[in-house]
């Protein structure tokens, strides 16, 4: 077991380390539905960790990247030391993905804290205290 942590980003964090280096990818861990039509950051790019009809942990989530970075994305260098930015909805499912890519042997793995919702309000509303979207960072939707 490595000592090696996913490490924690703010979204401007993540979204500055995506910018500024040619081998990061920024995977969004929510399910295809809240991808589609909750938005997602600009280019990230969809790999559910828990999806519907089941609502399991993706048993193929670590080889779906790993494909991921081998498709191209990554032109040089080992591709397992590449930065993998994870965002979820709120930065939790994105944390036990990220745990689980260290163990497979990633060992450049950041979590976006707050994710691209953030945490629910006094309202019970996202994305009106934090995350990816509270920040104005670059998002689309379907």
């Amino acid at each position: 077991m490595s000592d090696t942590q996913v490490e924690s980003l703010t979204p401007t964090q993540a979204h500055a380390l995506v910018q500024n280096e040619p081998r990061a990818v920024l995977v969004d861990v929510r399910s295809h539905m809240e991808f589609l039509f909750v938005g997602h950051p600009t280019g990230a790019i969809n790999i559910p960790w828990i999806d519907e009809p089941d609502w399991k942990i993706n048993p193929h989530f670590a080889r779906e990247v790993r494909r991921l970075l081998l498709g191209g994305t990554v032109t040089h260098g080992d591709i397992q030391g590449a930065p993998v930015v994870l965002i979820c909805r709120s930065g939790k499912r994105s944390l036990d993905a990220g745990e689980l890519l260290l163990r497979e042997g990633f060992t450049r793995v950041y979590n976006v804290l707050e994710g691209f919702e953030g945490e629910l309000d006094d309202h019970h509303r996202r994305s009106a205290v934090g995350g990816w979207r509270f920040h104005d960072l670059p998002w689309e939707q379907c």
